[in-house]
């Protein structure tokens, strides 16, 4: 850049020499020369130049290369000096195992499977309580309280008639034997129907005992209290396993599976992890949060976890290689997913992925890459950014590249007016045999206000002018002609 400000007066150095920082470094021949396609602006504004020119600031313009034109892939070249100021590191797509981890929040149940409730099936009266309190710890086979209940004296005096009848040894009668021993039976059926062993105890009360181990959740029993048939007077159950209903995001069910692994941490208990398992998927998705309860149970014999605890869940991911790079190599801005591969020496290309499964140190890549590709995993934002540029320029640069070359015609006239503000000239100029155009006075565009420096209205001038297209035709030199010249006609 700037080169060819070496000397006053002399004509720009040659390509090779425009640019020696640019180049030097990055050719196999330093001696060969280069090709410039056009210059760009120095700011990065969407503005090329054929020739060396500067800015509105008297900044030069920056040469862009044939070797170094940008291209719609954004594709960029960066020295090997400059790869290390930035501080550029590589690695490779390779096949890892993902620590996908799925996190969930939740509550701690009760296991439904390891409650009691003890209800009578008859009717009666509470007499006397051996578990006075609700979160009391029971025992099984424990008391808990014992019943008087007039339907039990009743069923019991049958009993014993009946075992009297049917074993009486001085009943002579078959008939009335016969009869004795289906009503001793019906007796039993009763008490066993009623939960109430048939020998044992008084005939008046009964004693109900805990049937299981555990805690006493409700305790609906006070002494002297009437019971009806079925009403539950105590509810046990075994902590010992708990439950997390933990709520996962749909996007996660994929990821969760029964009999997978998973750790439970409770605010109580910070530093503590609790193993856990995946029992039960339920088969509903809660519409307004998108979540799907997912059952885990675990172990709770020190009797930590309490039912209604807020529990943070994390499922471990699978166990299969998939391919992958690290983390750091990922660009994600939400629409655009790309990592920047090493497409050669110094040279690195946007390449667009489809991301599967994250983890905490690499990111799974399902299409864009292939097993083995070099990619940046560090300063590729920095890379990145030079590349969106060389894509932004490239849509300038293409089509100047993709048209032919303008036309350029000579002609002879002379000034007529000169706008500077809008850097336009009006010319009356000779016929032009080329574009079959006549003598007259019509206005031109200025390459750049220097082209009419030093000239003035109505001296005869020879002009060189472009055809831009769409009706721009834009003088590029202008210098004074003899008098002889007049009679000179443009082609």
């Amino acid at each position: 850049m700037g080169g060819y400000l070496i000397a006053d007066g002399e004509p720009p150095a040659p390509p090779a020499l425009a640019a020696p920082a640019a180049s030097a470094p990055d050719d196999a021949a330093p001696t060969a020369e280069r090709k410039i396609l056009y210059y760009r602006n120095p700011m990065g504004l969407p503005d090329t130049s054929p020739t060396p020119k500067k800015d509105s600031m008297g900044m030069d313009y920056i040469p862009v290369y044939a070797d170094d034109a940008p291209d719609d892939s954004g594709a960029v070249k960066v020295s090997p000096t400059r790869l290390q100021t930035l501080g550029v590191k590589t690695g490779r797509a390779s096949l890892q195992v993902i620590d996908a981890t799925t996190r969930a929040v939740g509550r701690v149940e009760i296991n439904e499977r390891a409650i009691h409730d003890v209800s009578p099936r008859f009717e009666g009266w509470i007499e006397r309580l051996y578990v006075n309190a609700s979160g009391d710890p029971v025992k099984r086979g424990q008391p808990l309280f014992s019943v008087y209940s007039p339907e039990l004296v009743s069923a019991r005096k049958e009993l014993d008639i009946a075992e009297q009848l049917a074993n009486g040894a001085g009943t002579a009668d078959p008939v009335a034997r016969e009869s004795a021993r289906r009503l001793l039976a019906a007796a039993r059926e009763r008490l066993r129907h009623w939960q109430v062993a048939s020998g044992g105890g008084s005939a008046s009360n009964i004693t109900f005992n805990s049937p299981a181990n555990g805690v006493v959740l409700e305790k609906k029993a006070v002494e002297g209290m009437r019971f009806a048939p079925g009403m539950a007077i105590y509810r046990i159950a075994d902590l010992s396993r708990v439950w997390v209903i933990a709520d996962v995001y749909e996007q996660d069910l994929a990821r969760v599976g029964v009999g997978q692994a998973a750790v439970v941490q409770v605010e109580a208990f910070p530093g503590r992890r609790f193993e856990a398992r995946v029992t039960y998927l339920y088969p509903t998705l809660n519409v307004a949060t998108r979540t799907t309860p997912v059952r885990l149970e675990l172990d709770n014999r020190e009797g930590l976890l309490r039912p209604g605890m807020f529990a943070h869940v994390e499922l471990a991911g699978g166990a299969a290689s998939r391919l992958s790079v690290p983390r750091s190599a990922l660009i994600d801005t939400g629409e655009r997913q790309v990592v920047l591969r090493v497409a050669g020496e110094g040279v690195f290309k946007p390449q667009p992925v489809t991301v599967g499964q994250r983890g905490r140190e690499h990111v799974e890549i399902l299409d864009g890459l292939a097993e083995g590709d070099e990619v940046v995993v560090a300063a590729n934002f920095l890379i990145d950014a030079e590349s969106n540029l060389k894509a932004a320029l490239s849509a300038f640069a293409a089509p100047e590249a993709a048209k032919p070359a303008a036309k350029t015609y000579e002609a002879v006239g002379s000034i007529d007016a000169l706008d500077a503000a809008s850097n336009t000239v009006s010319m009356n100029h000779e016929p032009i045999p080329a574009l079959q155009w006549p003598a007259m006075t019509m206005d031109f565009g200025l390459d750049s206000a220097a082209v009419a420096n030093g000239l003035l209205p109505g001296e005869p001038l020879r002009f060189t002018f472009e055809d831009r297209g769409d009706g721009e035709f834009v003088i590029i030199k202008m210098e004074k002609a003899d008098p002889a010249a007049a009679a000179h006609k443009g082609h």
